[in-house]
């Protein structure tokens, strides 16, 4: 009975802080470290290769439990980069992005399924020219670690590709003739630093 008694001290004293417990932390991505690209077909001869330029984001995550309780992330439509200026201002007008109207685009993270220890699956809504639509990324998680240099915080280094179609939300400019192509590989690659 003693040992009973004894045990259940212990759980009622440690229990609270005992690293087996799961605590959600909320992580905030390093802007310094955050890319976003996309590959999207130019009539046929090649993969036009781009960039958002600036972007934030964070979401809340039990890392011991490995479950996602938020996140979202806001892009700058208007921060499109080809290396062409021509091109960019094409892309930021309403036959694209429409950047004037619509100056955010918008990710919503509604779930997220482990496939193993570091990789899986995020789904969440994509609100793209004021359209909503379901998207699912497949993510990989390189490390975890308190950051060798810097800020010296706690950080997360992650993967991220998904493949859309954009006339899924209504862009459908120089679809019919062939000219640009309508499936866009999206491409993240971030690091997300833990609030205290």
């Amino acid at each position: 009975m003693k040992y009973f008694i004894f045990f259940a001290w212990l759980l009622a004293t440690f229990g609270a802080t005992s690293p087996l417990r799961a605590e959600p932390r909320e992580f905030i991505i390093d802007k310094d470290h955050f890319s976003i690209g996309f590959l999207i077909d130019h009539v046929g001869y090649a993969a036009q290769l781009g960039q958002f330029l600036e972007a934030g984001g964070r979401f809340v995550w039990d890392e011991q439990a490995n479950e996602l309780h938020s996140g979202e992330v806001t892009v700058e439509a208007s921060s499109v980069f080809t290396n062409h200026r021509e091109r960019d201002q094409h892309l930021r007008s309403d036959d694209f992005l429409h950047a004037q109207r619509h100056g955010d685009i918008r990710f919503k993270a509604t779930r997220w399924v482990p496939d193993e220890a570091n990789r899986g699956t995020l789904h969440g809504e994509l609100t793209l020219l004021g359209q909503t639509h379901p998207v699912a990324l497949e993510v990989t998680i390189n490390q975890r670690a308190v950051y060798p240099f810097g800020h010296e915080k706690y950080t997360v280094g992650m993967s991220a590709r998904t493949t859309i179609r954009r006339s899924q939300w209504g862009m459908t400019y120089a679809l019919e003739d062939g000219l640009v192509g309508d499936e866009v590989q999206l491409i993240l690659e971030f690091e997300a630093i833990a609030g205290q």
